[in-house]
Order: C-alpha cells, then structure tokens, then sequence
C-alpha cells in the first residue's frame, strides 16, 4: 500500500531530494515485485505490478498507487486486474528536530471487499549523514476503528559511480482490530536492502530484497511469504 521507507530514501538520494518550493515536483513509477506483502501480510504470493503517481508542491502532496495482479493466488484473484487503489493526501514539514508530515489514505477495491480510510501521522529524524530513524502511526477510523505503528531505521549512502545502496529494519505495533490475528501487540519485522542508480538527473533504476515474519503467530498469522523483491524504474519531471 505504499512503497518501503527504505526504497524511498534510496530514491530520494538518486533524485537529489524532493523539489524547490517554487515548482511542483512529480515522479511516476513502477514496481514490479515478486509478491504483494502489506505489513507483513501476503495479500498475493505471485507477481505483481505497482504504479504510483506522485505530486508535491510547497510540502502538500498527492500520491496515487495501485495493485495490478499479475499472478491469481491460487484463483483467488483476478489477474491482469487492479486488485487495490490508493489516494494518499499529506503535508510535510521540515523542522529542526525533526521531518513530520501528516496525511489521509483512501483505499479502494475494484473488485469488491469494503473500502476504508486512515489518517497517519509520520515523524523522521536524520540522525547523521545517511543514517534515518522514524515512526509511523495509523488510524483507520472507518471499517477497521483501530490504530498500527511501526518502527523504522535505515541506512543509505552513494557509491561515486552514481549507485546508492541502503539497508533497513521496520517492526510494527497492531491494536487488536488492525492485526490480522487474534490479540493486539508486535505484529512483524522486516529487513530490507536496496540499490538504486540514477540513469539520468529525472530518471532512475531500483531494486530491493525483503525478509518479514512474524512477531507472534496470535497476532499475525504464519504468512505464505517471507522473502520478496522487485525493481523499479521512477521519472521526475
């Protein structure tokens, strides 16, 4: 539902930050990943692709993003159709102490389930050159009235040949509602590691490994994938 930490502060190096205030600043991408997983949940163990459309002007911004399946799970899935579409509104701000920014996500399934909302509030510290730290918290106060938190550090650096690279861990916090099992509490943990390459100053190349599991098996479930990974291509114009 939305793209690693991690791979976006990979991207963000390889675009040299996120615009002047003056200009609106948009990048399109596609992922292409070995698998859809959500904060630790399988939503397919196949491939799929993932666009997205952002736009941020004077630290509000827009993203659009999609689920398109390319594999069925098992035929529970339509493939070669959107699975899942979101709308994400936000404004960040650059503080002394830290990057905050707070925002909403609509989520949307073509193909049926009940749609539902969140509003999130996201606070990033760079706490020395490369090395980032974090935490996100959601509410979802429609279908689900619940709240998840995670965790999240991160290290990325430039190699002189223009490729960046960054490893990340992330552990996240469901309520009772929000988990995909029984109890509330330590939902997963996921490692990642990135390398991305600035083909030109708009136009950039990625790709990543995970590794999730669970916590707890009362709160998330045992999952039918563990390691994933994909590659994208992004453009800034």
């Amino acid at each position: 539902m939305k793209r690693s930490m991690m791979g976006l502060l990979v991207a963000l190096m390889l675009m040299g930050g996120t615009g002047t205030a003056m200009a609106a600043d948009a990048t399109a991408a596609v992922d292409v990943v070995s698998a859809y997983v959500w904060r630790g949940i399988t939503f397919n163990d196949g491939l799929v692709a993932q666009p997205s459309l952002d736009v941020s002007k004077n630290g509000f911004g827009i993203n659009v993003w999609g689920n398109l399946d390319i594999d069925d799970y098992d035929d529970s899935l339509d493939s070669g159709e959107f699975s899942e579409i979101d709308l994400t509104l936000s404004y960040g701000l650059d503080l002394d102490a830290a990057d905050v920014s707070v925002g909403f996500i609509e989520y949307v399934f073509p193909n049926g389930g009940e749609g539902t909302r969140e509003v999130f509030l996201s606070v990033y510290k760079n706490l020395f050159a490369g090395l980032t730290v974090g935490i996100d918290g959601y509410y979802d106060f429609d279908e689900v009235d619940d709240y998840y938190i995670d965790l999240f550090a991160g290290y990325a650096f430039e190699l002189e040949n223009g490729v960046a690279l960054g490893v990340g861990a992330l552990a996240g916090y469901a309520g009772e509602d929000m988990s995909a099992g029984e109890d509330g509490g330590l939902h997963e943990y996921t490692f990642t590691a990135d390398a991305g390459y600035a083909v030109t100053e708009a136009l950039s190349l990625s790709a990543f490994v995970a590794y999730t599991d669970s916590f707890d098996e009362d709160v998330l479930p045992d999952q039918d994938v563990n390691f994933y990974g994909g590659a994208s291509i992004a453009y800034t114009f």
